[in-house]
């Protein structure tokens, strides 16, 4: 009597579990401007992309809508539309916390919540914002308590839900205004396959239509870089777009590339 599997057969492979990102953004078009191209990408390969979206930027970042006499309420759930659409463009899913921006501020019920998110989200790779920003406050304490719950997430005996994440290495994206930020572009990365996407879900943003020029002409300045830094020989095409980012932690491997 043999056990086993028969002659010749090989055991059924279990499926690979994909890749996963977590996002954590202070306001509702922050993901989209910054890291939309980095959020297409990894769509574009199967892998889960989660957005954790504290705010729907309903008071510092609605100006157009304030301006048309809409309540706060209205604000919100134009934002949160307007949000949503741009994250299934993307291919990712946004989680909503609706924490009030300008101020959004720091609680430990707030990072509680982000934590349950790490948690079931168990990210490979984590984008947020750097933690300086002397024009919007909002932005350094959303990426404060981003760094707060990834390491309260890894901590077996810290009272959440799920089981704990390891060390997921964190890219700071790009500000509005990174001479001022403390922000250098340590990683550039090219978004040129997915642009046509990013595009189209910044273009949900109807409420921060000024801004649509503006990071068409930064993807186009960041490729501008890439293809300077990547040399001749990559065979990159002509029209490139980029994103720009940071890491806060050392990047750890076998081999300087």
């Amino acid at each position: 009597m043999t056990h086993g599997n028969a002659a010749g057969t090989s055991p059924p492979s279990t499926p690979a579990t994909p890749r996963s990102t977590l996002v954590v953004t202070a306001h509702a078009g922050d993901f989209v401007w910054r890291a939309g191209g980095a959020i297409a990408l990894a769509a574009s390969r199967g892998e889960k992309v989660t957005i954790a979206c504290l705010t729907y930027g309903e008071r510092g970042e609605s100006a157009k809508a304030w301006r048309e006499g809409r309540s706060l309420e209205e604000i919100k759930e134009m934002r949160r539309a307007e949000a949503g659409a741009a994250a299934a463009t993307l291919g990712a899913e946004v989680v909503f916390f609706d924490a009030g921006d300008y101020p959004l501020t720091i609680t430990p019920e707030l990072t509680d919540r982000l934590v349950a998110v790490y948690r079931a989200a168990q990210p490979d790779v984590v984008l947020t914002h750097p933690l300086e920003d002397p024009y919007n406050g909002d932005h350094p304490a959303a990426a404060r308590m981003a760094l707060d719950a990834r390491v309260l997430a890894q901590a077996i005996g810290y009272p959440a839900e799920g089981e704990i994440i390891g060390a997921p290495p964190v890219f700071f994206f790009e500000p509005h205004q990174p001479e001022m930020c403390g922000f250098k572009p340590e990683v550039l990365l090219d978004i040129s396959e997915v642009w046509e996407t990013k595009r189209k879900a910044m273009e949900c943003l109807a409420a921060q239509r000024h801004l649509w020029d503006y990071y068409t002409d930064l993807a186009v300045r960041r490729g501008v870089q890439l293809k300077r830094n990547a040399g001749p020989n990559l065979g990159l095409p002509h029209a490139t777009y980029a994103e720009a980012y940071m890491r806060p932690y050392p990047q750890v491997t076998g081999e300087l590339a």
